[in-house]
């Protein structure tokens, strides 16, 4: 492994914190979560037109830049830095590697230019609100338990009339709100043959219902999807596709890319603490002139440092991913929770860009982890404790 980065990353790096440090201060990201969609629509044509976020792990031949899920990742830190709110991550984290992978070619040529030019935006809707288990990160998704598990309750698809129709409810879906196209992971064929698919369904289709919910972290915006008879497209050329494992990959790159933003979250809320310490003054002195102030600084940075190289090392391996998410969702609510504290009075008003690191911290977690299941599960695949039942909890063995 070269942990070098080269000068084409570096210079995503630079470019991206220079332009975000322009148009998405604190002031800025607290106005866009207010709108309607959730996001700085300027913003993001800026970010997927000028920049190519959307299409960077794109091949070239869709209208990608043909990059790696390294230069997405290190993309993601910087957004994560500044707390963007955008679709960048439903829609070239989740969303576009299922379309790569499972669409048929006329999906791939119709949607992925169009995502790559940030034209598109697209989300994921798994039914339970269970994204972490859908994507593999806390269970085996093979079980099926996360969509429904075939019976009541879910998303279930019928075929129609030379399409599918689709009725149920997923609720939590990242930017489902805003998207112009959903996919939703359904189930057809009936108990106990079911099995389950993704279907590609327009934001204008008939019989759908989506409505934005007040969540923890505004600039993580959810939705619930509801769908009532709506037509559908299967993706993919027939029943066949392996839709588990498919949503399994997806889930250990999407691992390593929200833990390069989760890093970078962390390393915003310490950097803007340090800034701080540097001036508030106490009995004549800048408090981060004292000494135990300086050792809850240290015990930050190299959580966030450590957290950082993991993410790295993920970037290059996902298989690694889980386990660097959880190290780094780990320090992100440290991180925020300390400088919380650090900014004494002040940090504990609401209206202090502080809370919205500690926010953010919370909700992905919530959305992704928790920690101890992403850890739990990790273990379990690797074998050190035992099996792992269908339930996706280890069983460990006595010693």
């Amino acid at each position: 492994m070269d942990a070098a980065f080269t000068a084409e990353q570096d210079e995503i790096r630079r470019t991206l914190r220079d332009l975000l440090a322009k148009y998405s201060a604190p002031g800025e990201v607290r106005a866009a979560v207010r709108t309607a969609e959730g996001h700085d629509r300027a913003l993001w044509r800026r970010l997927a037109q000028e920049l190519g976020l959307p299409g960077l792990a794109l091949p070239e031949e869709h209208g990608g830049a043909g990059c790696t899920a390294t230069e997405l990742a290190l993309a993601c830190e910087e957004t994560g830095r500044a707390l963007v709110p955008s679709p960048l991550l439903a829609t070239a984290v989740l969303a576009a590697p299922l379309i790569a992978a499972l669409g048929t070619p006329a999906q791939r040529g119709e949607l992925l230019p169009r995502i790559a030019g940030g034209t598109l935006t697209a989300a994921l809707a798994v039914p339970g609100g269970s994204m972490a288990a859908a994507l593999g990160l806390t269970a085996d998704n093979r079980t099926g338990g996360w969509a429904g598990g075939g019976r009541a309750g879910g998303v279930q698809a019928r075929p129609g009339d030379g399409d599918w129709r689709l009725y149920g409810e997923a609720d939590r879906v990242l930017d489902g709100h805003s998207a112009g196209l959903l996919l939703v992971a359904a189930h057809t064929g009936g108990y106990p043959r079911s099995r389950t698919l993704l279907f590609l369904v327009s934001a204008g289709a008939e019989g759908l219902t989506r409505t934005r919910l007040t969540s923890m972290d505004e600039t993580r915006p959810l939705a619930r999807v509801e769908l009532r008879d709506t037509p559908a497209e299967l993706l993919g050329p027939d029943e066949a596709a392996d839709v588990c494992g498919a949503l399994a990959a997806t889930g250990l790159t999407a691992a390593a890319v929200l833990a390069t933003e989760a890093v970078g979250a962390a390393a915003g809320a310490l950097a803007r603490t340090v800034a701080y310490v540097k001036e508030r003054e106490q009995f004549g002195r800048a408090i981060g002139s004292f000494q135990a102030v300086k050792h809850r600084l240290a015990d930050l940075y190299v959580r966030v440092e450590a957290a950082r190289s993991a993410a790295y090392y993920a970037a290059w391996d996902p298989a690694a991913g889980p386990l660097a998410l959880a190290q780094a969702l780990e320090a992100a609510r440290t991180v925020a929770g300390e400088a919380v504290q650090l900014h004494g009075g002040i940090g504990f008003t609401w209206e202090h860009e502080a809370h919205l690191y500690v926010k953010r911290a919370a909700a992905d977690e919530l959305l992704f982890g928790p920690v101890h299941r992403l850890r739990d599960h990790a273990a379990g695949q690797a074998g050190l404790f035992g099996d792992v039942a269908p339930d996706g909890l280890v069983r460990r063995v006595a010693v």
